[in-house]
């Protein structure tokens, strides 16, 4: 199963690596990343493939928390609700 993950916050040191070890530390594989800092703020996109879709939910949960305590904000979408919103 893939999803999209998106960052926005602050720009500051370590917040690729931060999402990146979460990511691994679930055994998701990142299939494509962008990043870019507009003004001091941080942007990143991600396409990240899960082992199994019944993940998801924690995968989520640990996501944001792990954006809470690094001060961004992390949205988390499975590939095909992204797809489908983008076509609305």
């Amino acid at each position: 199963m893939k999803a999209v993950v998106t960052v926005v916050g602050q720009d500051k040191t370590g917040i690729v690596a931060g999402i990146a070890n979460e990511l691994a530390a679930y055994g998701v594989n990142i299939l494509d990343l962008s990043q870019t800092i507009m003004s001091k703020t941080f942007t990143m996109s991600m396409l990240v493939e899960l082992g199994g879709e019944d993940s998801f939910n924690e995968l989520h949960a640990a996501l944001k928390e792990k954006g809470t305590k690094m001060g961004v904000a992390v949205h988390v979408q499975r590939e095909e609700i992204f797809e489908a919103m983008s076509r609305i």
